[in-house]
C-alpha cells in the first residue's frame, strides 16, 4: 500500500515560504539600514569637514582682512608722508628763491624810492612804497620787467601826497614772481 501523508503539507509549506520571505525582508531591511546608516555616517563626516574648512577659510579671510586694512592704514601714512616730504622740498627750493628775489628787489629800485611795504601770497607780490616822482615808479616797473625773478608788473594806485614843500607820490604796485630760465641768471652771472 502506498504511503499517504494525511497531514496539511501545504500549510507546513506556506509556512516556511512565509518564514524564509520574512528572513529575507529581514535581511534585506538590515543590510539596507547599515546602508544607510553608512551613507548618513559618511555625509555627516563630509558635511562637518567642509564646516571646519569654511571656518578655516572664514579665520583666513578675517586675517586677511585686518592686512589690507593695515595695508590701507601704511598707504595713508605713506601718502601723507610723501606730501609733507613734497612741501619740504618746496619749501627747501623756494628758500634761495626768496633771498634771490630779495637781492634783485634791493638792485632794481632806483635812487629816490621807498618801499615801505612787500607783501607775498603765493607767486603773486604786493609792493606799497613812495616816489619822488612818477618817472621814478615807471623806472621800477621797467626793472621789474626786464628782470628774470619778476613778470607783468601792474600799477594798481598812485597818489601824489604833500608835505609842506616836497611832494611825493605813494604808490601800489602788483607783479609776479617767476624764476629765471637761464642758470647763470639765478646766480647774477656769476659761477
Amino acid at each position: 500500500m502506498s504511503h499517504i501523508n494525511l497531514l496539511p503539507w501545504r500549510e507546513a509549506q506556506r509556512k516556511q515560504k512565509k518564514q524564509d520571505f520574512f528572513v529575507v525582508v529581514g535581511a534585506f531591511a538590515g543590510v539596507m539600514a547599515i546602508a544607510v546608516l553608512t551613507v548618513h555616517v559618511y555625509m555627516a563626516s563630509l558635511i562637518d569637514n567642509q564646516l571646519s574648512r569654511n571656518n578655516i577659510l572664514k579665520n583666513e579671510i578675517k586675517l586677511v582682512e585686518k592686512k589690507i586694512e593695515e595695508i590701507k592704514n601704511l598707504e595713508r601714512q605713506k601718502e601723507q608722508l610723501i606730501a609733507r616730504m613734497r612741501v619740504i622740498e618746496e619749501l627747501q627750493s623756494n628758500r634761495p628763491a626768496i633771498v634771490h628775489l630779495l637781492d634783485e628787489l634791493a638792485k632794481i629800485i632806483p635812487e629816490g624810492m621807498v618801499v615801505e611795504d612787500l607783501t607775498q601770497k603765493g607767486n603773486k607780490i604786493t609792493i606799497n612804497g613812495s616816489a619822488q616822482s612818477n618817472a621814478r615808479v615807471s623806472a621800477f616797473m621797467r626793472a621789474l620787467e626786464d628782470s628774470p625773478w619778476f613778470s607783468k608788473p601792474s600799477l594798481d594806485v598812485i597818489n601824489t601826497t604833500s608835505a609842506g614843500s616836497r611832494k611825493s607820490r605813494t604808490f601800489k604796485l602788483n607783479v609776479n614772481q617767476s624764476a629765471p630760465i637761464d642758470p647763470a641768471a639765478s646766480t647774477g652771472g656769476k659761477k
